[in-house]
């Protein structure tokens, strides 16, 4: 996996005839200090298998399909190359991304900023909820309507789990417990979520089957000190400025494409058609 964050700028030495494509000689000494044979770095946006290193150098083999179609099929010895490291394996995005933060100029790190944070998203925002539910599970959609119909006609709802519990089940069987929204399915969390306490659902299918439920009670669960949430937001704020700062890159960036001028016409590649000079 690549993240897209370029890690240094490489240029091309040397290119030799490799079957019906090349070998690319590339000279980026970051990338070619670690370097081994069957590895994979992203060369102006383009994956390549590394062959053979030195200790500033990589060589890659590219195929003459991808010569055909990207931009590395007009390079020539000494065009400059992007070049970016594959993640290794197991590593997290959001860690490799704080080691950019500093040179990006994101520091949500300071305490005003996470301090302000978690002030206005957790301490003024609505404190999060669980439901406490249970439900009694019928044999079939006619059986759920049948179970709601009594028990919106006078019948309680112990009773009615009582009636139809399934032959050698515990009395507790219906319980769901305490649970937030995103805790529980979505078929059970949507209507419980809307219901008020005491009230009873009609006929609810889940890949389980068919559900009567109850919503027993709602409750608040308690707001985290800053200190507990100290690691979220820091995360939070990082995400929220990494977005940022990659909308402004995207929209500020000016595209050229090394070596277009000079490119051969070829059958396959794409053609870059400059605008007629005024």
């Amino acid at each position: 996996m690549f993240t897209g964050i370029i890690e240094e700028m490489g240029e091309i030495t040397a290119i030799a005839p490799s079957g019906d494509g090349w070998r690319l000689t590339v000279r980026a000494p970051r990338a070619a200090a670690d370097a081994v044979h069957g590895e994979s770095i992203a060369v102006s946006g383009v994956c390549l298998t590394v062959v053979g290193s030195t200790a500033d150098t990589f060589d890659a083999d590219v195929m003459k399909q991808t010569l055909d179609v990207s931009a590395i099929g007009s390079a020539t010895v000494g065009t400059r190359v992007n070049i970016e490291k594959a993640m290794p394996v197991g590593a997290r995005l959001g860690a490799r991304f704080r080691g950019f933060q500093p040179m990006l100029g994101i520091t949500p790190r300071t305490r005003p900023a996470i301090e302000a944070w978690y002030e206005k998203n957790i301490v003024a925002a609505p404190a999060e909820r669980e439901a406490h539910a249970r439900h009694i599970i019928a044999e079939s959609e006619r059986q759920a309507a049948k179970i709601a119909a009594e028990i919106k006609d006078g019948k309680s709802f112990d009773a009615a789990a009582e009636e139809y519990r399934a032959p050698g089940s515990s009395g507790d069987d219906g319980d769901l417990g305490w649970f937030r929204r995103e805790d529980m399915v979505p078929e059970i969390a949507e209507p419980v979520f809307s219901m008020k306490p005491g009230d009873v659902s009609g006929p609810v299918q889940t890949q389980f089957g068919w559900h009567v439920i109850q919503l027993v009670g709602f409750r608040d669960l308690p707001k985290p000190e800053l200190e507990e949430a100290h690691e979220e937001i820091v995360r939070r704020i990082a995400r929220d400025e990494g977005q940022k700062l990659m909308e402004k890159l995207r929209a500020d960036a000016k595209i050229e494409i090394i070596g277009a001028e000079s490119a051969a016409p070829s059958s396959g590649r794409p053609q870059l058609v400059l605008p007629a000079q005024e």
